[in-house]
């Protein structure tokens, strides 16, 4: 098993720290700037007060092809708001003033691209950002892209899918650090009623070629898939079932406040029953 360079930040620390703790972790993802970037601040503030484990800040994006309809309006939303890659870098380093939960800057290749990829990493880090996904950039394609990010100590996480054959597996596992995110089911982003039944195969097939923690997203919505996780996973990723809650709610208020109680609902689900696992999994 082989994977990038492993240093020590903000995201292999907390996984360690619940590798210990045999619990599985929740990366909660919202799209950074919806309804607003000051709305954002206070979102993720509740996020991390409710339990979570690790943030992804999803940079609003024209053409989103991987989200499904929840983050594509969340997008929309976000980029009428005024929402930019610079915004959101100023968005981090605020939040670093209120909070040292890990934050992923989850985006795609084309604002990194215009912003010049050795500014785009040297801010981030100077901002606080812990790790990247770049959700369209391949691990052929990546090598000076791994190189500068690592450079300032940033992670570089990837996806895997259940379309991955065994070479690309691999190769995924070399170009991740921090953690490898598993996309569980093919086709775009959306809460589901139930799991795949072919994931737990596909996660003792993953874990064959990484020793990274992995990540399970795409469908995670419930606490009953948290709990189903348990033992199989070392995350489950929330995304669009969060950012339903801020799309519904009346007020930024409110908002926080159904942030926090459903992060509460599945860290619950993540610290019992079958997602108790133990340190040598």
């Amino acid at each position: 098993m082989t994977s990038a360079p492993q240093k020590s930040t903000r995201i292999s620390k907390r996984f360690a720290e619940l590798r210990a703790a045999g619990e599985l972790g929740i990366v909660a993802y919202i799209t950074a700037g919806d309804p607003s970037l000051d709305a954002t601040h206070k979102f993720v503030l509740a996020l991390a007060d409710a339990g979570a484990d690790v943030i992804e800040l999803g940079v609003p994006f024209s053409d989103p092809l991987a989200d499904g309809p929840t983050i594509q309006r969340a997008s929309e939303r976000a980029l009428k708001a005024g929402a930019s890659l610079a915004g959101v870098l100023e968005l981090v380093r605020g939040i670093r003033q209120r909070s040292q939960v890990p934050l992923v800057l989850f985006t795609y290749f084309n604002p990194v691209l215009q912003m010049g990829l050795q500014k785009f990493a040297a801010a981030a880090a100077q901002a606080g950002a812990d790790g990247v996904l770049v959700t369209d950039l391949t691990p052929e394609e990546s090598e000076d892209y791994r190189r500068i990010i690592h450079a300032q100590n940033l992670d570089t996480i990837f996806l895997a899918a259940p379309t991955s054959d065994d070479a690309r597996l691999q190769k995924i596992s070399a170009c991740s650090s921090g953690f490898l995110y598993l996309i569980s089911r093919t086709g775009v982003t959306g809460a589901k009623d139930s799991l795949p039944d072919d994931l737990p195969g596909l996660l003792r097939r993953v874990h064959h070629f990484t020793e990274l923690p992995v990540a399970v997203g795409f469908g995670i919505s419930l606490p009953g898939h948290v709990s189903v996780l348990g033992g199989l996973a070392d995350a489950a990723v929330v995304g669009s079932a969060l950012v339903a809650e801020i799309e519904k709610a009346p007020s930024i208020e409110a908002a926080s406040a159904a942030l926090r109680e459903r992060l509460k609902g599945l860290k619950e689900a993540g610290r019992r029953g079958l997602s108790r696992r133990e340190a040598t999994i």
